[in-house]
């Protein structure tokens, strides 16, 4: 990738799943040379999690897996053999990074934690990303994502109906809220080494950055201030409206119109009826307090519109009303073909695959999925040979022992 805005970058990833390999695809979609470590024979957990074509489970043909390692090139080596663990350290010694997010206790015990490995390379940047951070008395604990979403607070604000139980969020929304995270914060070690003096570990906890950006100052700052934190309040907004999920002639949309602008857009689009006249609707305070009367008056209006009609009439006016896409019109949806966030790529088991290009441009350096996602331990013959300089004895050696 001759033009990626992070080439020169070499980035070791030792992970599993979604939260290490997102982090590491965010380097390696702009031009960092990403090689990911996997287990001779299993390799990544995520080759086993699907979604596969046909419903039918192949480690080569993971749609979660292919999504979550383009760019990389793929090795297989058994770290936790003495041989296994000498050839992690060579390619760590002239790595600027290394992406893991394995339990700490098993890093410790496996001779790779952070105080190890600088002794190996001191300008290092080690990207630790786990559940519930490095240090604590809960960071041994066990957990995966779901773990780590609920135990920052968010589900106590959000998902679900006031006075019932929580309801669960979205699969690695805690994974890949600590996956940006560490990118960010480790793309800045790496730039800044040379102020501080060479590498350090950045310790992400998934929990703590759910935390920080799902429940927040409002909540937990708000808490640890005054005593005062908000709980769930079911679907909308309660204190304005409209600004509430609202069902139409083809699904739903994201009503919010609070704003003077915005409230007389809306009324505008509805045609001006009579009831919208009257004074008291005029603030967006008393409308939140007079739900039952508002929501029935604009719900039937938009029972008798489509969700997109609704929306581009709704935005020629200034008003915020959004359609509630489903998963199918995301995708087919042109403005994200447009802006190229939807890239095809040729994959040698799925064949021509659609895959999800960048979140972040860069116009003058433009990144993204160019290669799919490596087959296991594809290019096992082109690092240990051309970059650690093994023999073909050696490598076939290794091979017979179960270490690559």
């Amino acid at each position: 990738m001759p033009d990626g805005a992070l080439e020169g970058i070499e980035v070791v990833e030792l992970g599993q799943m979604v939260s290490a390999p997102y982090c590491a695809k965010l380097f390696s979609d702009f031009g960092a040379d990403v090689v990911k470590v996997e287990a001779p024979e299993s390799g990544d957990l995520a080759r086993r999690w699907g979604p596969f074509p046909g419903d039918e489970p192949h480690p080569e043909k993971s749609g979660l897996f292919h999504f979550l390692n383009t760019n990389k090139r793929g090795i297989t080596l058994d770290v936790s053999t003495g041989a296994g663990h000498e050839v992690l350290l060579q390619l760590l010694a002239r790595a600027d990074v290394l992406i893991e997010n394995n339990p700490p206790a098993q890093m410790r015990n496996l001779g790779l934690d952070y105080a190890t490995l600088e002794q190996v390379n001191p300008n290092l940047v080690m990207v630790s990303i786990t559940p519930y951070g490095q240090t604590g008395p809960c960071s041994d604990w066990k957990g995966y994502d779901l773990n780590a979403f609920h135990f920052s607070g968010a589900s106590h604000r959000y998902c679900g109906r006031p006075g019932e139980a929580p309801l669960e969020h979205g699969t690695f929304a805690a994974d890949f809220y600590g996956a940006a995270a560490a990118a960010t914060w480790g793309l800045a070690v790496t730039l800044g080494r040379e102020r501080v003096g060479g590498g350090q570990q950045v310790d992400v906890s998934c929990a703590e950055a759910i935390a920080a950006t799902f429940v927040g100052a409002q909540n937990i700052g708000a808490y640890a201030q005054g005593g005062v934190f908000e709980t769930r309040t079911g679907v909308g907004m309660p204190f304005c409206a409209p600004a509430t999920i609202l069902p139409c002639k083809d699904g739903h949309v994201w009503a919010l119109a609070i704003e003077p602008g915005q409230w007389k857009g809306l009324v505008e689009v509805m045609g001006n009826p009579e009831w919208a006249q009257v004074e008291m609707f005029e603030d967006m305070f008393v409308r939140g307090q007079n739900p039952d009367i508002i929501y029935p008056l604009v719900q039937e209006w938009t029972l008798q519109h489509g969700k997109f009609e609704i929306m581009e009439r709704c935005q020629a006016v200034g008003c915020p009303v959004t359609a509630v896409l489903t998963v199918e019109e995301a995708i087919e949806h042109p403005h994200l073909r447009e802006r190229g966030y939807i890239v095809e790529l040729e994959h040698p088991e799925l064949g021509r695959v659609a895959s999800l290009g960048p979140p972040f441009k860069l116009p003058e350096s433009p990144g993204g999925p160019r290669e799919p996602a490596p087959l296991l331990g594809q290019h096992n013959d082109h690092i240990y040979g051309d970059r650690l300089g093994m023999s073909a004895d050696e490598r076939a050696r290794l091979r017979a022992d179960g270490i690559i």
